[in-house]
């Protein structure tokens, strides 16, 4: 009698949490305390500046902890989109009233990109050359923002699926950067984030 095939239970995190509102008010707090000015006698990056590049990984490594967790099956699709979606309410809320409200709104268009890319992923939506689609997206321009969103997600759906972009595309001399390019910026450092998570494996139940 053929053994029958033992089935894997989906691992609960109840206790453990990508992103939090905390964390997320921590980081708001800390940027509105720095400079963005540029000091004239020096080549360093202004502390705002510096904050806000660590700000901005520190999402994208959390949020790409899910797509990892999906794609090694401890997640299905319908898990790792509602996990997407708790960090997504946090990321994409109420813009702060403070001076550094449009800091933070260049924030979250920024992460328009991520947040669609990755429920592409969990969909198994995403198809096409990513050469075509730069090319396509480009074509766009900022007119049609939706569009070049969903062209935008498509190509970060395909390189969190291990699809190569984007810095040959974004290198070369191009007279005025749209939005798309912004997105395809945002889109080459998932692609780096994904690479410092290789090995990631979680401990789930356990609190951050």
């Amino acid at each position: 009698m053929a053994r029958k095939k033992k089935e894997t239970a989906e691992p609960q995190s109840v206790l453990y949490y990508f992103y939090t509102q905390e964390r997320w008010d921590n980081w708001l707090k800390t940027l509105e305390e720095m400079s963005f000015e540029e000091d004239p006698e020096s080549e360093d990056m202004p502390e705002g500046l510096h904050s806000l590049n660590n700000f901005t990984e520190d999402i994208n490594v959390s949020v790409l902890k899910i797509v990892k967790l999906f794609q090694n099956g401890s997640y299905s699709a319908p898990t790792a989109t509602e996990k997407l979606n708790e960090v997504e309410a946090i990321i994409m809320g109420p813009i702060p009233d403070s001076e550094i409200a449009d800091i933070i709104a260049g924030v979250q268009m920024r992460f328009l990109v991520l947040f669609a890319a990755c429920k592409k992923l969990f969909e198994g939506s995403a198809s096409g050359e990513i050469k075509d689609l730069v090319k396509d997206g480009r074509a766009l321009g900022d007119e049609k923002a939706e569009e070049s969103l969903e062209v935008a997600a498509t190509i970060g759906a395909l390189v969190l699926d291990g699809g190569s972009c984007c810095g040959k595309y974004l290198r070369g001399d191009f007279e005025e950067p749209c939005l798309f390019d912004d997105w395809l910026i945002e889109v080459d450092e998932m692609g780096t984030a994904m690479k410092t998570l290789k090995n990631f494996e979680e401990q789930f139940g356990e609190g951050i």
